[in-house]
């Protein structure tokens, strides 16, 4: 692509967006990229419409195994080849497929029963449905700072006031309560409970690991209780933060995990409900109760089987990156402590804060016009993620926090604040004793 033929495709593409989807989309779309718009990707990079490649560590957790993949994309191809879309009325091989290999790869034995979508979102109402159903009760607990989709249903366990202003009454029933140890026996007081939800690392929150004592409590709390315990994994499993699921890693045991973003390998979406079959029994007796159109389409379904193959092959690298990623980060808060006020995160999901949003937002606009692209928080805007991928190198790696630290040293000073020392990075809970899933048996964190 010329120069002169990027400049064209990028008026071009900016104009129909801002005419066609939003004028402030089209306006934050081009400073993100300085006028140019993402044109190529390969791997761990993007390659611009102006020519200018950046690291993609971005993309709101969906690139776990980078741009286009190989291994996903054949996958793919093939069921391209071959049935691209299901009639719904016969069987279809890669739905079953995908199905089969999520109830072998989640906890084998336990979580035998799966849902599949195309979204976080969709995967949140199927569950909210399910733990309704199965229970007869209408009260879900969920955490205060959650993000669980945008959608009606699952919107009334989203936490942030911006998203729900203006559309409640919502799905009644959702109580919100703060992540300590001390909020959870007086949760269940009144009104029976039918399912606690919850993201064991809170993304659009800020990137916030909960507390395991506190997940722990709210676990038993439910089962003492007769509710169900649904981990909404959307953002962090598939080994996003080290073990395949934080939730059993953690020794959990919730009755559904939530899938989605990185299991269509970046290339296809498709999301899951992977359930007990206590929690799937209304599907299960009526399998109607509950469908989508595309629900386990075959081009989505072929991907994410590829994908969860790929996830585990990449493995031992993803535990390198995060080493690279946690004393990395470390080191850049101590160097800009008053800018950077904390750093939080495990294996590939890292937060840092600063002190502004005003900083965050000039970080993060900087750094894309520098090479590198990362994900806000729309829930908490001082907070930028870096979600890099299985992919990358030690390289890419080094070159992003180098970014990092370049772009904040060049801050100006009304971002800026006086100086305090950074927060402790926030490392995984030391591994409980036992038996773990990644290798057969439940993995730990």
């Amino acid at each position: 692509m010329t120069a002169n033929t990027g400049d064209r495709t990028a008026r071009e593409t900016l104009t129909a967006i801002r005419r066609h989807l939003s004028p402030q989309l089209a306006l934050v779309y081009g400073m993100n990229g300085s006028g140019a718009v993402e044109a190529r990707g390969e791997g761990a990079r993007m390659r611009l419409s102006d020519g200018r490649t950046t690291l993609d560590f971005g993309s709101y957790a969906v690139t776990l195994l980078g741009q286009r993949h190989p291994a996903v994309v054949a996958a793919v191809r093939d069921e391209l080849d071959a049935m691209p879309v299901s009639s719904r009325v016969l069987g279809n091989r890669a739905t079953a497929a995908l199905a089969e290999a999520l109830a072998g790869w989640a906890d084998p034995g336990r979580l035998t029963k799966v849902w599949l979508g195309l979204n976080g979102g969709d995967a949140v109402e199927a569950a909210l449905k399910l733990a309704r159903r199965a229970t007869g009760r209408r009260r879900v607990i969920a955490v205060e700072g959650a993000y669980h989709g945008k959608s009606m249903g699952a919107l009334a366990a989203t936490w942030n006031a911006r998203y729900r202003a203006s559309l409640e009454p919502l799905l009644g029933g959702v109580t919100h309560i703060p992540a300590d140890v001390s909020a959870v026996p007086g949760a269940f007081e009144g009104e029976e409970v039918a399912a606690v939800l919850f993201e064991p690392v809170q993304g659009e929150g800020g990137v916030r690991p909960l507390d395991p004592a506190f997940l722990k409590a709210l676990a038993d709390a439910a089962r003492a209780h007769g509710a169900f315990v649904i981990a909404d994994e959307v953002q962090t499993g598939l080994r996003r933060c080290g073990p395949r699921l934080v939730g059993t890693g953690l020794g959990l045991e919730p009755d559904a995990v939530l899938l989605g973003k990185a299991l269509g390998g970046g290339v296809q979406p498709v999301s899951a409900v992977v359930a007990t079959p206590e929690l799937y029994a209304p599907l299960a007796a009526d399998p109607f109760a509950h469908t989508t159109t595309f629900s386990g389409h075959p081009l989505g379904a072929a991907a994410g089987v590829a994908a969860l193959r790929v996830v585990e092959e990449l493995a031992p690298r993803g535990a390198r990156l995060a080493e690279v990623f946690g004393s990395g980060l470390t080191r850049l808060a101590e160097r800009h402590a008053g800018l950077v006020t904390a750093v939080r995160g495990q294996g590939l999901l890292w937060g840092v804060e600063f002190a502004t949003r005003a900083a965050a937002g000039e970080i993060l606009m900087e750094l894309g016009r520098r090479g590198l692209v990362v994900s806000p928080c729309l829930g908490r805007p001082e907070v930028l993620r870096l979600l890099p991928p299985l992919v990358a190198t030690d390289e890419d790696a080094e070159e992003a926090l180098a970014l990092l630290d370049t772009v904040c040293s060049a801050v100006p000073d009304e971002f800026r604040t006086p100086a305090a020392p950074a927060l402790t990075v926030r490392r995984p809970a030391p591994r409980p004793s036992g038996p773990g899933p990644g290798s057969n048996a439940r993995s730990t964190r």
